[in-house]
């Protein structure tokens, strides 16, 4: 189940979590990721068991970042690493059969040393972006066209990407865009994923 529009929550946000994954899926996010690099193991499993069933019935996956005991022991539908959380091959063996597995990538030399097991991967950062101060530099649009004909995996672009951007990523074939801000700081973040969607598919 693949959808363009991947939307990863925002502890920083005026909304809480939970209403941000919310308005996500009723905008139509396929995808719903579950980023929070300070709570309590504890406290983020307890809002994927309480979120999991609500997602599920808006058609959409949740997905644990980073949290590989949560995903875990939570039945989430997905995990996201990035490059400096563990061996990916180790992890893979770890998760149940159909449980999705996604991977940052951000050069594309690191497509060369994905292993089996990868569902799909999160490319970029496109654009510098203060959600995520640590990240590495920008590869901007040319970059993301390079890692996606360098893997046959579905790749999403992240990384500042905001409203007027689908044609661009559409146009270096990543099959979606992952975005934060966009929509977890927008007015009205369940309008904010419709109108991405609706961007993406006029793109």
């Amino acid at each position: 189940m693949m959808g363009p529009i991947y939307v990863i929550t925002d502890p920083d946000a005026d909304l809480c979590v939970a209403e941000q994954a919310r308005a996500a899926a009723r905008g139509g996010a396929v995808w719903v990721q579950l980023r929070d690099k300070t709570a309590p193991d504890y406290d983020l499993a307890a809002l994927v068991r309480l979120l999991l069933p609500e997602m599920a019935g808006l058609g959409a996956l949740l997905i644990v970042n980073d949290r590989v005991e949560v995903a875990l022991a939570t039945g989430a539908d997905g995990l996201h690493i990035g490059q400096g959380d563990g061996d990916v091959a180790a992890i893979r063996q770890r998760m149940p059969p159909g449980m999705i597995l996604g991977l940052s990538i951000e050069t594309v030399a690191q497509t060369r040393l994905i292993p089996p097991g990868v569902d799909y991967i999160g490319a970029g950062p496109v654009r510098a972006t203060p959600t995520k101060p640590d990240h590495a530099a920008p590869i901007g649009f040319d970059g993301l066209a390079q890692i996606v004909v360098a893997t046959a995996l579905p790749t999403y672009a992240i990384g500042g990407l905001k409203p007027g951007d689908a044609g661009a990523v559409r146009a270096t074939g990543a099959v979606g865009m992952a975005v934060v801000s966009a929509v977890t700081r927008a007015p009205d973040p369940e309008a904010a994923t419709r109108a991405l969607l609706a961007e993406w598919w006029a793109a």
